[in-house]
């Protein structure tokens, strides 16, 4: 569910008409409701409720400070992948203790922040990351705390850009070599191994690939205090899909989710820490775009828009679908009619939809493209010189921009032309 509703005829974001919004700021825009992104927290903290547990929502999916600090307020913790992404955490209010660093590329530099800085566990993905790691936590007279990823070699069933628990992908060292990197941590100065950690993939839409990971990491659970670790803490991932496609079937509940959890690994006597992103922000958020446009091309038609693939990029990277809807709700029975919807960036792949179904639409009309909130704004760019667009959070009848539109001159101006050009 979402807070996007039409109130008469209008569409509104909780108790804020989206027009009034885009008077005020310009179109396009990103806006949030802060009252979806806690009942989605709180869906997860329902579902894992009776074992112990940490929802850290994967900043990823949306590392505006404000969204960040809204859900730490409700106890969230956050999964970072990037030095930046920490200090965005830290600078939201995150404590240390409720970040955990996930990704292949971690520098030393990046460790070493962290460390300093204060933090739960680092996600480790290789032994030249762990040594790294090692070398840094000893320079610092501090000890890392640990989980290493492993790679179950289970297929998540969605698209090839976002799996990431195949054999084949960069992610994670190989299961079966698990026992080997762990031993070789045990022997490391200034590492502590707290748990396992494993995440296979982004958008899934069924439950079993989970099933079949989570069963491995049991296994390699029991074996590993078998030999003496202290496995206390599984780091499960995130990956739970959201209906980007209302006419399709419904991805599984976090209900469900948090039932499956409990059936595989709520016997291990465990701390349980889950990375949900896009079913948290996703929902939460929708792109406003305006009309420039209407062309009529060889036999089809085109809105063009003012919005463009840089600021959402995933149907042109993934050939993602977003429902796009009038922001003035059609009248019943009205007569819809095939466009392509396509931003004003000068490539063919700038094509948000293809003969999608639409009512007619005029020249300064208002869109949304619904379930916009996760991997729109943190994936957005400057090119062709188009200005990151605003974000807006509502709560309420409140509303606040928390990332204004820059000007060219604040773009240009960045630039440094040498004196000897």
């Amino acid at each position: 569910m979402d807070h996007f509703l039409y109130r008469g005829g209008i569409l509104c974001a909780e108790d804020v008409s989206i027009p009034e919004i885009a008077e005020t700021v310009g179109t396009p825009f990103y806006v949030y409701s802060c009252a979806t992104l806690t009942r989605h927290y709180q869906l997860f903290k329902e579902a894992l409720e009776g074992i112990d547990n940490l929802v850290c929502f994967a900043m990823k999916a949306n590392s505006n400070q404000a969204v960040i600090a809204h859900l730490a307020n409700l106890g969230a913790g956050m999964d970072v992948v990037s030095g930046g992404e920490y200090l965005r955490a830290k600078a939201a209010g995150v404590p240390g203790e409720r970040i955990v660093f996930s990704g292949v590329g971690k520098t030393r530099e990046e460790m070493r922040t962290a460390l300093t800085g204060g933090i739960r566990q680092f996600n480790v993905e290789s032994e030249p990351e762990m040594v790294a790691l090692s070398e840094v936590a000893t320079s610092l007279g501090l000890t890392a705390p640990i989980t290493i990823r492993v790679n179950p070699d289970v297929d998540a069933k969605t698209h090839e850009k976002i799996a990431t628990g195949k054999s084949e992908n960069k992610f994670g060292i190989p299961i079966a070599k698990a026992p080997a990197v762990y031993a070789m941590a045990a022997s490391l100065p200034g590492i502590e191994v707290v748990g396992i950690d494993v995440h296979i993939g982004s958008q899934l839409t069924e439950l079993e690939p989970f099933r079949l990971a989570y069963e491995k990491v049991k296994e390699l659970t029991l074996q590993l205090r078998a030999e003496g670790h202290d496995i206390r803490r599984l780091d499960l991932g995130g990956g739970l899909g959201i209906p980007y496609e209302r006419s399709n079937t419904a991805p599984p509940l976090p209900t469900e989710y948090g039932a499956l959890i409990k059936e595989v690994v709520g016997d291990l006597g465990v701390e349980v820490e889950i990375e949900p992103g896009r079913l948290i922000a996703g929902n939460a958020g929708i792109l406003v775009s305006s009309v420039v446009y209407v062309k009529e091309g060889e036999g089809r038609d085109f809105l063009i828009l003012d919005a463009a693939m840089n600021d959402l990029v995933r149907p042109a990277m993934y050939g993602a679908w977003h429902d796009i809807v009038p922001v003035v709700e059609p009248a019943p029975g009205v007569e819809q009619r095939p466009y392509d919807i396509v931003g004003p960036v000068c490539e063919s792949g700038d094509t948000f939809a293809k003969q999608r179904q639409m009512p007619p639409l005029s020249e300064g009309d208002l869109v949304a493209f619904r379930s916009a909130g996760a991997y729109g704004a943190v994936m957005s760019s400057e090119y062709n010189t188009r200005p990151l667009i605003p974000e807006v959070l509502v709560k309420d009848d409140h509303v606040a921009v928390i990332r204004a539109r820059p000007s060219f001159d604040e773009i240009i101006n960045r630039d440094t032309v040498p004196e000897w050009v």
